[in-house]
């Protein structure tokens, strides 16, 4: 499975960095390929260097103006002439969106492939791993549009809210039946 990984290319808190490493490392052991914007700093780093030395792919989608940072040795690496082209890419390469912490790059990427779910763009699964409650304050904010009738659908079929890696995983292979 490709699975699209959306996270801060900020070097980060081990309370961040160790479950993103878990993640990685299933997603390697797993046989499934990473799908990612493709740099070699911060918690990027960390998520690719664990998904490759665990055996699985590695796909990234850089962009010009940053591709200075761009990981070297992966399998496929695309370079996107802007962020609309970058997150297209990201979502055409992708079976399955995970959303772990990160900042606004991160909440753009993340908000503009649950709009685009909400309008039937696509019907790709989509998982926030709210490590350390990092996403509690969204996940509110997401149950009160639920409630007060902002979605088009519930929310349970936007998005996926997992409290750690195995769960946000088993979600993914479940959605796919490769479980």
């Amino acid at each position: 499975m490709n699975i699209c990984v959306f996270l801060s290319a900020a070097d980060l808190d081990e309370r961040y960095t160790r479950p993103a490493r878990q993640f990685a490392e299933l997603l390697g052991r797993g046989g499934h390929t990473l799908v990612w914007g493709g740099s070699d700093s911060g918690l990027m780093k960390v998520v690719a260097d664990g998904v490759q030395h665990s055996g699985g792919r590695l796909l990234g989608v850089s962009v010009e103006f940053l591709s200075q940072f761009a990981r070297p040795g992966t399998d496929e690496m695309l370079v996107a002439r802007d962020l609309a082209e970058r997150k297209a890419l990201l979502l055409e390469k992708a079976d399955a969106v995970v959303v772990l912490v990160g900042g606004m790059g991160t909440l753009d990427e993340a908000t503009d492939i649950l709009e685009l779910r909400k309008h039937g763009k696509h019907t790709k699964p989509v998982v926030v791993l709210n490590t350390a409650g990092f996403y509690d304050g969204l996940r509110a904010q997401f149950r009160r549009m639920d409630e007060e009738g902002f979605l088009p659908m519930p929310l349970t079929e936007l998005v996926f809210f997992a409290e750690e890696p195995v769960g946000a995983l088993a979600y993914l292979e479940e959605s796919f039946g490769t479980v």
